[in-house]
């Protein structure tokens, strides 16, 4: 059962209106796509300091100047569970973008979560959960941001969640496009951790505001299960609108155990893909702090690899 008709109309006729002017200037992803004079550029994931953040060591609003100072970082992707519930309002968010200017850090996307599941069974429910992503487009377009992040929930068969996902991220794709922000889909858990499958859903959802971001880590299939990485990686490529180099461990040279990052950006490279890189540390062994820094420094060795 797909959301009704009426909606999708209302929503395709606002977008329809608003895309020429709006949704994608000739330079709106010139610093993710178009940019080559370096192979690639890093970001931060602000979950990397969720540790800090809930223990009131860290207040969102200061993430960036964190990721400036102390990471040496000037691109930064938000959470939105990390702001508070309800959303931000205008003022605050103009207020983080204040901040991001006078730092000159550059804001790239919110991730978020919490808001219940796109491909849900349930017409209303999948509508409402749409809606319920508003206000962090109205936030990510106030701060300048080219995305939210979100998530590919559902329930039933393969077949039946390719559906209702594809249903629920079209429907939130054409709210979208008024506000010039893409739609991009995370591996993070359940189906959408096969790379087969969330690449499946995007070429269901054909439009062209809605993507993926392709994590190096969550290929967590459930039950025991995993996906390989770098299958799962190289399948979501060709639709990626940002990049999450996720981390956790690091061996005395440096290189991260879990994932070998030389084949990782090789196959990412190799796709074509060219802008930001999030570093998303997740480990315990090491501080948030360490552990972000270990992260940049890795990519920093593989940038410099392809470099020479």
């Amino acid at each position: 059962m797909k959301i009704a008709q009426c909606d999708r109309r209302s929503f395709l006729k606002s977008s329809l209106a608003a895309s020429a002017a709006t949704a994608f200037p000739a330079t709106a992803f010139a610093d993710h796509h178009g940019d080559h004079k370096v192979p690639f550029k890093i970001s931060v994931a602000e979950w990397s300091v969720h540790k800090m953040v809930w223990g009131g060591d860290l207040k969102n609003i200061d993430f960036p100047a964190f990721a400036k100072e102390k990471c040496g970082i000037d691109a930064v992707e938000y959470v939105n569970t990390l702001f508070g519930n309800p959303a931000p309002s205008d003022k605050d968010f103009n207020e983080l973008k204040k901040r991001c200017e006078d730092l000159g850090v550059e804001s790239l996307l919110i991730m978020c979560d919490g808001l219940g599941q796109l491909g849900d069974p349930e017409a209303t429910a999948r509508h409402r959960t749409v809606l319920k992503h508003a206000a962090w487009l109205n936030g990510a377009q106030l701060l300048g941001c080219h995305s939210i992040r979100v998530n590919a929930g559902s329930k039933g068969s393969r077949e039946e969640q390719e559906k209702l996902a594809a249903d629920g991220l079209a429907a939130l794709s054409a709210l979208a496009k008024p506000y010039g922000m893409n739609v991009i889909v995370e591996n993070h858990g359940g189906y959408s951790s096969d790379g087969s499958w969330l690449a499946a859903v995007m070429k269901r959802v054909n439009m062209d505001n809605c993507g993926t971001l392709p994590d190096f880590g969550n290929f967590n299939l459930g039950g025991g299960k995993t996906y390989d990485r770098y299958q799962g990686v190289t399948e979501l490529m060709p639709f990626a609108k940002a990049v999450s180099a996720k981390s956790h461990d690091f061996d005395e040279e440096g290189n991260e155990t879990h994932t070998d990052y030389f084949k990782m950006m090789d196959i990412v490279l190799k796709a074509g893909y060219h802008g930001y890189v999030g570093v998303e540390y997740e480990g315990s062994k090491l501080s948030e702090l360490d552990g972000i820094i270990a992260t940049r420094k890795l990519l920093e060795r593989v940038r410099d690899k392809v470099k020479a």
